[in-house]
């Protein structure tokens, strides 16, 4: 049995190449960018750009929709708008809504993109109408 080395005997007379040093290397980097872009989450930058504007566009969207429900309930005829809001075909409804004004912020010419369609998802749950 003194023939047979042991792990860390043969771990000591390891001497690697440096062709094997450079391949090893190499495998280890190419192992840790699959892993990453994979299951790490990582992204190139290009991709983080379209993530952030997409994330943006939505956040505003989502403020001037709860803007817009706010200034729809309060408004002096809410009650009659509403009905006539749901009383209309579900593709007129956007239109309904960025007609009246209440997709439109403040200073802003036109209605804020995406906004007049998440103000009527809000406005069609009857618990955000019923107060």
């Amino acid at each position: 049995m003194t023939g047979i080395s042991s792990l860390t005997q043969r771990w000591e007379k390891l001497q690697a190449s440096k062709t094997q040093v450079f391949w090893a290397c190499a495998a280890s980097v190419v192992a840790t960018l699959i892993i990453g872009f994979t299951w790490g989450g990582w992204v190139t930058g290009g991709t983080a750009k379209e993530r952030a504007v997409t994330a943006a566009t939505e956040a505003r969207a989502e403020l001037a929709a709860t803007v817009c429900v706010e200034r729809f309930i309060k408004g002096p005829d809410a009650m009659a708008q509403l009905a006539t809001l749901k009383g209309s075909d579900s593709w007129k409804r956007d239109s309904f809504i960025e007609a009246g004004g209440w997709a439109t912020l403040a200073g802003m010419d036109k209605p804020v993109a995406g906004a007049a369609s998440l103000c009527v998802q809000q406005l069609m749950t009857p618990a955000k109408t019923s107060g």
